[in-house]
């Protein structure tokens, strides 16, 4: 926690003014940002004048519309201690009210339009007694603002009733304030939730996303569920409008609920240039959670079908879904399907998704393993699971060709990671496995970039998860230089704090950068690039 700051000198105001600033996104098409949260407890002063506010040298200046100044309100006299809000001020949730703050939670006070290094931004509010919030917001220019542009700022002064205020920063130093474009918010093209992202890059450079197209609420399969494809060529800066590469609609008779598909999972075959998504389709089965509702069997109305479909032209257009469970599912399990988030094509060619199934006998305990085709997707095999108790993984390979299984485990407080030299008939626990990487029992992604595909020479694993165990927060990317031996704390990036859904995929969008989309806390889903510099601090 950095120190109080205080006017250099003469009499100071009596109250303190707490600045916290928020790491979170900055969405390039919206109207509000939070930088910074402010929170006073006016006990003598009456009016606050005004806030300072300082540009640091990185910022992209040229490229910030306005800076403004909202006036939160007050709080109960039971608010929390900490709160740096009573409310969130911009909702991430609400269908066709994502962009701007809502104006029955605050009161702007000032804009500055293309703003300087130092802006002045004048309140002249009335204090109510007790605490009083305040928030710094930006607005970017949405056609000239680049995804590698940054923001650094401070607070550096403010005035009450006349006097300098004396200033308490209360976060982190060194913060830097990222672009990122809402691919997928609340309400777009009519759906009221976006979840469950995979990314890739194909051959040709192009950035393909995938995700749920959640219609009628967030909830989980059994639902109107359609697998939603984005594509760009610029690098993640814009998205062709939506695809739906996987929609069963009112099919077999029964209603688009009882049809849902879900949990894509996407990869790029490096030798054909084919790309294929990967995701479970669930029939019938009422609407109650298919977790629990698919049974044992092989056929689509007893239990839940793995599909894929494949695209030949760069993701711009993709074959109709086929089940490639009576290839891979041993009747006796109950659920099976695919580890969401991307798939990999090996040194040899192979192409790997990573895998999970229920053991019905065994009151349906999960077991992560993976699926791999030697034929391009002609034809599909699986051998073992390689650990029980754990669900959504992802599979990357590491320098000497080994492959790594990072797994989502339902014990809590860290990541199952598990190695395999034959295609996963035989699994080997990696010696950081539950303990290196910790996690809120959520997603997460991992990749690996080859020493001659990134600038740094060097070959690096990328993972980012929400890095806590309680609630799914703090999304931060991680580099391994050691195929995952270390994390050291130096290579890694923050770049949300807030609270989401916490799910995120990784891809290099080329050989400087890396690309992630996640469920963040300003957008259901949100594209950010992160030079790799910015993270591999330390060779």
């Amino acid at each position: 926690m950095a120190a109080a700051l205080f006017p250099a000198a003469g009499a100071f105001a009596a109250d303190t003014l707490f600045v916290r600033e928020k790491q979170v996104p900055v969405l390039l098409e919206r109207e509000d940002n939070v930088l910074f949260e402010l929170k006073l407890t006016a006990e003598l002063s009456q009016r606050l004048d005004d806030i300072v506010l300082d540009f640091g040298d990185e910022t992209a200046l040229r490229h910030i519309r306005t800076v403004k100044l909202y006036y939160g309100g007050t709080e109960t006299r039971t608010s929390r201690q900490n709160a740096f809000r009573p409310i969130d001020y911009i909702s991430s949730m609400d269908p066709g009210n994502t962009l701007k703050a809502n104006p029955s939670y605050s009161i702007l006070k000032t804009q500055v339009r293309r703003p300087r290094a130092q802006v002045v931004l004048k309140a002249d509010q009335p204090l109510f007694p007790g605490v009083n919030y305040f928030w710094i917001s930006v607005e970017m220019k949405h056609r000239k603002a680049q995804l590698r542009d940054v923001i650094t700022a401070k607070v550096s002064g403010a005035t009450l009733d006349g006097a300098p205020a004396v200033l308490e920063n209360v976060s982190p130093e060194g913060i830097v304030h990222r672009m990122g474009v809402g691919v997928r918010k609340a309400g777009d093209d009519g759906s009221k939730a976006y979840r469950i992202p995979g990314l890739v890059t194909t051959n040709k450079g192009t950035l393909l996303a995938v995700y749920d197209v959640r219609y009628n609420n967030s909830k989980d399969l059994q639902e109107h569920i359609d697998i939603g494809l984005s594509r760009s060529t610029d690098g993640g800066r814009t998205w062709e409008k939506m695809r739906r590469p996987i929609a069963f609609g009112e099919h077999g008779g029964l209603p688009s609920s009882q049809n849902g598909a879900g949990d894509p999972a996407i990869l790029v075959d490096k030798t054909t240039g084919d790309a294929w998504i990967a995701s479970i389709w669930t029939h019938g089965m009422g609407v109650g959670t298919a977790w629990w509702s698919t049974v044992p069997g092989i056929s689509p109305d007893y239990t839940a079908q793995l599909v894929m479909c494949k695209s030949s032209d760069d993701g711009r257009t993709w074959s109709k879904p086929v089940s490639v469970t009576p290839q891979l599912k041993d009747s006796a399990w109950a659920f099976f399907f695919q580890g969401p988030g991307r798939g990999i094509t090996t040194s040899d060619g192979t192409i790997v998704f990573a895998s999970q199934y229920t053991d019905f006998d065994a009151g349906r305990t999960p077991h992560a393993g993976i699926i791999y085709s030697k034929d391009h997707g002609k034809t599909w095999q699986r051998h073992v699971a390689a650990k029980d108790s754990t669900t959504e993984a992802q599979v990357a390979e590491l320098s000497d060709g080994t492959l790594m299984l990072n797994m989502r485990d339902n014990r809590g407080g860290a990541r199952s990671v598990a190695t395999t030299n034959d295609l996963g008939r035989t699994w080997t626990e990696h010696p950081t496995s539950r303990s290196a990487l910790r996690e809120p029992v959520c997603m997460a992604s991992l990749i690996a970039v080859k020493a001659d595909e990134n600038v740094l020479g060097r070959h690096i694993l990328l993972f980012s998860n929400p890095n806590t165990v309680r609630g799914r927060n703090h999304i931060t990317i991680k580099a391994s230089l050691d195929d995952g031996m270390t994390w050291e704390e130096v290579n890694q990036v923050l770049l949300d704090e807030d609270d989401g859904w916490g799910y995120s995929c990784l891809t290099m969008v080329d050989a400087e950068t890396v690309g992630i989309l996640y469920e963040s806390s300003v957008a259901h889903m949100t594209f950010q690039t992160i030079p790799l510099k910015d993270i591999v601090k330390l060779l």
